[in-house]
């Protein structure tokens, strides 16, 4: 077995960002990248910056302008996936294969619009579908998968700056965290994150950009997330968000997180 490092991040479109993209790499070198929010098709996807840096191995999921996901990785990929889980065309997610036969799926589960309310807002029941369908798929995996991205969910009132605040704003309401907890049942997904840095210690991965000093105030919430089937857990050694990207130039308002494998 080696050492392999995952690493995954909403980036809020990749060409727009590819600076910090490429300090990232430069700077963390993770074998493989998982990228959300990549907003550029397929055929332009900015390929040229990866393969300088050894990451000679792209799949892209992409769309003009909005959603899209990608693969980056120095290690071959294999066995493609694309999943369309609302039947709309939006590019959501990918999955593969790695050499040592462990998927690896890479998700951007839609936001949910403002309104926490299936009848008066479509978009939130867009995304609890989307959740319902991602449901029946896990409950039939059979290899050790690595499922991450953006999850568009704070499950934990450890992860959001303030549960009284947020518990009935989209991402951190009572239906989300019933149904990602169904998710996470249909496989007995491990969470990643919280088996590293466990609860109640704060752990966030988004801030918005309204803020006017997102540092100082730490409004947070962990949005992204990095989840393993079981089989996979005495593999992973460590897992580490980057925190440091949330003030780079022209940041994404999510920032990396980091997991390592040995496979």
């Amino acid at each position: 077995m080696t050492r392999t490092s995952i690493a995954s991040w909403n980036i809020n479109s990749v060409r727009a960002r590819i600076g910090i993209v490429e300090k990232f790499l430069r700077e963390d070198a993770p074998d493989i990248l998982c990228l959300q929010e990549t907003k550029v098709e397929c055929g332009l996807f900015p390929k040229d910056m990866f393969e300088k840096l050894g990451y000679k191995h792209i799949i892209t999921n992409g769309q003009r302008m909005h959603h899209g996901v990608a693969i980056v990785s120095k290690v071959p990929l294999a066995d493609v996936r694309k999943y369309d889980w609302q039947a709309n065309g939006e590019a959501r997610h990918v999955g593969v294969t790695l050499p040592s036969g462990v998927r690896l799926d890479n998700v951007y589960i839609p936001a949910g619009g403002d309104i926490p309310d299936r009848e008066l807002n479509p978009k939130f029941g867009q995304k609890l579908d989307f959740l319902g369908r991602m449901i029946e798929w896990s409950g039939v995996l059979g290899e050790p998968t690595i499922l991450t991205g953006d999850f568009n969910i704070a499950p934990l009132e450890s992860d959001v700056w303030s549960h009284k605040a947020l518990r009935d704003v989209v991402s951190h309401t009572a239906v989300e965290i019933e149904i990602l907890a169904k998710l996470q049942a249909a496989s007995s997904w491990v969470d990643l994150g919280r088996h590293f840095i466990a609860a109640p210690t704060p752990l966030y991965t988004w801030w918005s950009y309204r803020a006017k000093d997102w540092e100082a105030s730490n409004r947070g919430r962990r949005l992204d997330h990095m989840w393993a089937t079981p089989d996979l857990l005495e593999r992973a050694s460590a897992h580490r968000i980057v925190q440091p990207a949330r003030s780079w130039e022209r940041p994404s308002d999510h920032i990396p997180l980091v997991t390592e494998f040995a496979f």
